[in-house]
């Protein structure tokens, strides 16, 4: 469960593996580049689009998002055979975890013994759920575990576990010494989770949006329609989790049954035979990404300069066409729409809406009780120092763990009601909604703090003695309260493809269903003026048109295009070294 002698795959069959990587590559990449020009002329027909006014006059906080680091002693199972022993842990403000043999070792800058990106990984603190994971790892096992070999977390049960499970890397098993220990363990290493899940999601950089559009036809083309995690990570961490998705039923077809062991110690070996494909994998796709890297920048360069001159033509051909097309199928689709959407659109719109709602609401309790304690504190007559502490304490508020999980649970409690959209819909994203709820409210709290202390700086005066400070901001205080309902109907955030028929054909079809979604929301809020749009991706330059949901009409109106993408093989066996097929 820690650090491997050495890697279960041999030399061939890390070839192989590379060979899966250049074929995934030589199929996406061409939808990449594809797609950075529709990125382009999106964000300047943007720029040079009208421009609604703000709902929200709330300033933007100019830090970034970020962990607060976290260090302390833990216990860790690991080694061959695993056994636990204590190590010193440090997570990293960007979401990385390390792990040193003491204390020392880390404050005197040495190398780890090992480290982690948290990216697609999952917390579990119940030692009998680590436990039924493992068993399911391996369903062909006979489930009888009296005559396997003494299992360290059997002969030592864990009073306070922190198990880190990922679908595709080896697993990660600590302990803490006490329930306090632990609770802030996990929810710093929960924090350190969504920060790396999203962060294309966070980007509107023109590579982030052509690449997250460019992996969602790259799989349509493979047959995957709907939304799921798959886009949790970076580029090339994605681009992993695709290939790992495609691997994984040959891998399990043709490895587990040639795996030494039984119960759980062969679940182990099966852990890390999948941590040795990814491993291989993700340095590929790395590779692959750095050495696209220099044309991607001369390409962004070259389309802003032969984009921007012509973007008035280009807009107003992109509209000609999306008029014909909409023509076309608007009977057909209003017709598809009002049989299979119109009956759906209540409970999706309020499952969605609890989803942030919920969230939205902790934030503004948590903030009014953050600017409330300021004031009282100003009414006290504290000394300078201590003052200068309560204000970088409530400047501090979006990335306490702590305090923002009451914000974050509130979130996360929808999980229940958003697997209900499972089975009417296909809809398998629960965790990046959820992810992304709590990305909006640690973003509301830090604008919303940012925006306290700005006009606080500005009204306050050496002049003013403390209880006329404290009504002064008291006064901000609610401004800045006044200002957060306008969240409320920022639920969606829309995309849109570009300049090409079947770009266009989408958007049209995107912005007819878009159309029946605000109405929607508008009733569900009771308001008449509510936008759809979210930080800036309002799609007004493109008729007012995009949403990023897959509709049943594109389902039966769009037709695959065979031969658009070289299939990706297999992989073969790898159990015994040497038994990959060339």
């Amino acid at each position: 469960m820690g650090g491997r002698p050495s890697s279960p795959l041999d030399k061939r069959q890390q070839q192989h593996l590379r060979g899966q990587v250049d074929a995934l590559l030589r199929n996406f990449l061409p939808q990449y580049r594809g797609h950075l020009a529709a990125s382009i002329l999106r964000q300047i027909s943007q720029e040079l689009g009208p421009q609604e006014p703000a709902g929200c006059q709330l300033l933007h906080s100019k830090k970034l998002p970020r962990v607060r680091e976290h260090r302390g002693p833990l216990t860790q199972l690991w080694g061959h055979p695993p056994q636990w022993q204590q190590i010193f842990c440090v997570l990293r403000g960007d979401g990385r975890l390390e792990w040193f043999s003491h204390r020392e070792e880390y404050e005197n800058g040495g190398r780890p013994l090992g480290s982690t990106a948290l990216t697609g990984y999952t917390i579990l603190t119940s030692q009998r759920e680590y436990l039924h994971l493992l068993d399911a790892l391996c369903p062909d096992s006979s489930g009888d575990h009296t005559q396997e070999e003494p299992d360290p977390l059997l002969e030592m049960p864990v009073n306070f576990p922190l198990f880190l499970q990922h679908p595709f890397r080896r697993h990660l098993c600590f302990s803490a010494a006490t329930g306090e220990a632990q609770r802030s363990w996990r929810l710093a290493l929960q924090g350190g989770i969504r920060l790396r899940g999203t962060v294309l999601q966070r980007s509107q950089a023109p590579a982030a949006l052509a690449f997250l559009e460019a992996v969602r036809l790259y799989r349509q083309h493979q047959g995957h329609f709907g939304h799921d995690d798959v886009t949790l990570g970076s580029d090339a961490e994605v681009l992993t989790t695709v290939l790992m998705r495609e691997l994984l039923p040959a891998l399990r077809a043709q490895t587990l049954p040639r795996l030494r062991g039984a119960g759980r110690a062969r679940a182990w070996a099966w852990t890390e035979l999948l941590d040795a494909v990814h491993a291989v994998v993700l340095a590929g796709a790395s590779a692959g990404l750095r050495a696209f890297q220099p044309e991607k920048d001369e390409l962004l360069a070259a389309l802003e300069r032969t984009i921007r001159p012509d973007v008035d033509q280009m807009l107003r051909l992109r509209a000609r066409l999306a008029g014909r097309l909409r023509a076309e199928i608007q009977g057909p689709l209003e017709s598809c729409l009002h049989r299979k959407v119109d009956v759906q659109l209540p409970r999706i719109t309020q499952t969605l809406r609890n989803t942030v709602e919920a969230a939205l609401a902790a934030v503004q309790t948590l903030l009014a009780q953050g600017m409330d304690r300021l004031c009282l504190h100003l009414r006290g007559k504290p000394s300078g120092m201590r003052l200068r502490k309560e204000v970088y304490s409530f400047g501090e508020m979006p990335w306490d763990p702590e305090l923002m999980q009451i914000c974050y649970r509130e979130a996360e409690r929808s999980r229940g009601r958003l697997r209900q959209l499972v089975a009417p819909f296909g809809f398998l994203g629960s965790r990046s909604l959820v992810f992304g709820a709590q990305d909006l409210a640690q973003q509301l709290m830090a604008d919303a703090v940012a925006t306290f202390l700005q006009l606080a700086d500005q009204c306050l005066t050496t002049a003013l003695d403390c209880n006329q400070a404290a009504q002064q901001l008291e006064k901000v205080r609610g401004r800045v309260l006044k200002e957060l309902p306008e969240f409320e109907g920022d639920v969606l955030a829309v995309g849109s493809p570009a300049l090409t028929i079947e770009g266009i054909y989408e958007d049209v079809i995107r912005g007819i269903l878009l159309q029946r979604i605000d109405r929607e929301l508008k009733k569900a809020l009771g308001a008449s003026d509510v936008s759809c749009a979210l930080d800036g991706c309002s799609e007004a330059p493109w008729d007012q048109e995009g949403a990023d949901e897959e509709t049943e009409a594109q389902r039966e109106t769009c037709s695959r295009q065979p031969g658009s993408c070289t299939e990706v093989q297999p992989l073969c066996p790898l159990s015994p070294p040497g038994t990959l097929r060339s």
